[in-house]
């Protein structure tokens, strides 16, 4: 009964719900996990057919789903390479299961790591420039101020239409981080006194640039046209095998929504994403280490082609 009312999009949403810091690729990862440990699937081609359908699934049930399809397609690639190191179906279902737990837990850790990463790049008396809520930021800057007791102060863009800025501006308050909120045309007026800037990602493209929160495109132009280091914070489970050519080339159902129901809809479309190609792009500080854009092809190929 368990087996046939299983709901892959509800158990996502579930572990969203229940842990306010888990981003949508672990959660696509746990609940892949959690389909297999239920549906017990009894042939290594049962088992593929199964994260490939459910895999389907998440993708087109879920709004902005970069960061999800590259959890996704991340645990695809790891139950591949494990179905073909077993001889056995029986050794290899529960070896998949212990592993797939154990990948989840590593890549949980991978947020502390890429933030560990980071700490070298604060300095006492910065004034950092932070568009949108990114929780791999935001443990970043937590660690440098309570671990490394650095004073620096925080700008913060209140990043329309989904105003995460606030809940940032929020956090940093509360954790006793100088903070200012800003509006998001104002980052041309601020940029002159800023000494960095540092941006999460939804996903990071095979040619090393970003697909983030809208208005990190122009954020990335505005710090190359006046010399300000353009860092990216995230964790290599985000890197995803797309290769976007200009800041509006990307899936089509993942760039806008509607703010209303009037008949004139094309006026009410409101952009969510965009892509921040790698020239606008300092460094990337990942759980890998800090990289160059273009290496993140090189870690890609590592991922799939080993």
């Amino acid at each position: 009964m368990m087996e046939e009312s299983f709901d892959i999009k509800q158990t996502y949403l579930k572990f969203l719900e229940e842990d306010k810091d888990m981003t949508m690729p672990i959660a696509a990862i746990e609940s892949l996990v959690t389909m297999l440990r239920i549906k017990e699937p009894s042939t290594s081609s049962e088992l593929i057919n199964l994260v490939k359908s459910n895999t389907e699934i998440l993708k087109s049930s879920i709004p902005n789903a970069i960061s999800l399809s590259a959890g996704c397609d991340l645990f695809m690639r790891f139950v591949l390479r494990n179905t073909n190191l077993y001889s056995d179906w029986e050794s290899c279902k529960q070896n998949l299961v212990e592993n797939g737990e154990l990948f989840v837990q590593r890549a949980k850790e991978s947020r502390a790591k890429s933030a560990d990463f980071g700490l070298p790049f604060i300095k006492d008396d910065d004034t950092i420039l932070v568009h949108a809520f990114s929780r791999v930021v935001y443990q970043l800057l937590l660690k440098a101020r309570s671990e490394k007791l650095l004073r620096f102060r925080v700008i913060v863009t209140e990043s329309r239409p989904t105003g995460t800025g606030y809940h940032m501006a929020k956090l940093l308050r509360e954790a006793d981080i100088p903070v200012e909120l800003i509006v998001d045309n104002a980052v041309g007026y601020v940029i002159h006194k800023v000494d960095k800037i540092l941006v999460g990602a939804e996903g990071v493209a095979e040619s090393g640039g970003i697909i983030n929160h809208i208005g990190s495109y122009q954020i990335g132009c505005l710090a190359k046209a006046n010399n300000k280091p353009f860092y990216v914070v995230t964790e290599s489970h985000k890197f995803v095998r797309l290769f976007p050519l200009a800041p509006n080339d990307l899936p089509t159902a993942i760039q806008s929504k509607q703010e209303n129901d009037d008949d004139d809809e094309d006026l009410f479309k409101t952009q969510l994403i965009d892509f921040t190609p790698h020239e606008y792009i300092t460094a990337l500080i990942t759980d890998l280490g800090v990289l160059t854009p273009s290496a993140v092809s090189e870690e890609l190929i590592k991922i799939w082609y080993d």
